[in-house]
């Protein structure tokens, strides 16, 4: 049933938090990184509104929503693109069943009213017009100012903010007085081998052991290099790979190492392959042997 408030005689319609399967697998460190900045220590007090920052596709999303989860607050998520307005975080006007004007409140400022979890997706694909509504809200004040509806909203007690960011040329600078309101800064960094088998175990539950070790060494080798291949990455790849054998007929759960490498090719490029455990040793070999050369001169 749609949820209805009243605010300064304006009503207004609130959107429903997010319901989807997401358990931070790993490093609990980081969970309680997330946790401190929201606690409470005095009534004087009031939250940190902090921005997680990492690769795409090594769970901070997930680390967010999970840690709202526990802290057992209903989660909402906003992702934020080029093209978000003022309006589009706060309050949106529609025409309803009977003609007339609407207020919907974005899952911003529905999880301000209940007292949720919101997280901004990818906030630094917005641009400083937008963020610049939010100012008032990520400091003392805690309240947004919807001029379309013509009322304030003051934030709950137990409302808490916090924003993911990629770093790509499709985002933009945030600008300072809203980067010294984002804090602290939670770093979420490529999971160590016994943790990265158990994300991909449980994402991709009716694997072998066998494919999820030939993935995780797989992944292993891109990360000591740097490379943009994430956890993400290794369970589109088993994905794949065990969808395309079930279409040949071919028992999906057996590692076919020829097969898995056309499914890297797939999910991410050729050159990926290099870093396949079977593959990895001639690899090295080759950068060392270049290296030396490189030292003649």
């Amino acid at each position: 049933m749609t949820e209805k408030v009243t605010i300064s005689d304006v009503e207004v319609i609130l959107s429903e938090p997010a319901d989807v399967d997401m358990q931070w697998v790993g490093n609990e460190d980081i969970i309680n990184e997330l946790k401190a900045a929201w606690m409470i220590v005095d009534e004087n007090d009031f939250p940190l509104n902090p921005r997680i920052l990492g690769k795409p596709g090594v769970g901070k999303t997930t680390l967010a929503y999970a840690t709202g989860k526990r802290l057992n607050k209903p989660v909402y998520i906003f992702q934020c693109t080029m093209d978000t307005r003022p309006e589009d975080l706060l309050i949106n006007p529609v025409i309803s069943s009977d003609s007339k004007i609407a207020y919907v409140a974005s899952s911003l400022v529905s999880a301000m009213i209940k007292g949720g979890v919101c997280l901004l997706d990818e906030g630094n694909r917005m641009s400083e017009k937008s963020w610049a509504s939010l100012a008032p809200l990520m400091d003392k004040r805690r309240y947004v100012d919807s001029i379309i509806a013509g009322i304030r909203i003051y934030a709950h007690a137990d409302f808490r903010l916090c924003v993911t960011m990629n770093s790509d040329s499709s985002t933009y600078e945030i600008p300072e007085y809203i980067s010294s309101r984002l804090q602290p800064k939670i770093f979420v960094e490529f999971p160590n081998r016994a943790d990265e088998i158990n994300i991909l175990s449980y994402n991709v539950p009716f694997t072998s052991q066998e494919i999820l070790e030939y993935c995780v060494d797989f992944l292993q080798n891109a990360h000591i290099h740097d490379e943009p291949y994430t956890v993400r990455d290794g369970i589109n790849i088993i994905r794949y790979y065990m969808k395309s054998r079930e279409l040949n007929g071919k028992n999906k759960l057996m590692l076919n190492k020829k097969e898995f490498k056309e499914s890297i090719i797939h999910i991410l490029e050729p050159s990926g392959i290099r870093f396949c455990p079977d593959k990895y040793e001639m690899y090295m070999n080759e950068e060392n042997d270049s290296n030396q050369r490189e030292n003649l001169f």
